[in-house]
């Protein structure tokens, strides 16, 4: 459904959340293994991730520094991960990729598709990273 980079950045604020504290942050070399990407491409990722508007994940530099979640971020909204991953365009396009679509001019699937859109960008509005995080899930699902 996403591109690669917003799979990759859902996956590792995941891990980041249920293995992170402010006290005990992981490294990149962790979730780069957690998730199964390679450490460049996390690093580029992580990097959207902790800088600029969407600051969804806090960092620190240095001994005993890596990636971590406060509290503030755990209740952030899916749909901010994915604008800062530039996904949430794709909530506006159209499913068959046409670039005229509308409720005056659809496409085949326009009208199924929008109500289901409208649950998806509900889901992701309301879901929170705590909400993904929660629970007893393993983290090998992230693989």
């Amino acid at each position: 459904m996403f591109n690669k980079s917003t799979e990759y950045a859902l996956r590792a604020v995941i891990y980041i959340a249920k293995e992170s504290t402010i006290e005990h942050k992981v490294g990149l070399d962790n979730i780069a293994q957690a998730i199964n990407s390679p450490r460049s491409y996390t690093s580029k990722i992580m990097q959207q991730l902790t800088t600029g508007d969407g600051h969804i994940v806090s960092s620190l530099r240095g001994p005993g520094g890596g990636f971590y979640l406060t509290e503030r971020d755990k209740k952030r909204a899916i749909i901010d991960i994915l604008r800062t991953m530039g996904e949430d365009q794709m909530l506006d396009r159209c499913v068959l990729g046409l670039h005229v679509c509308s409720d005056i001019n659809p496409c085949a699937m326009h009208r199924d598709y929008k109500v289901i859109k409208k649950q998806l960008i509900q889901l992701f509005q309301t879901k929170t990273i705590n909400d993904l995080a929660g629970g007893d899930l393993q983290l090998s699902f992230l693989k």
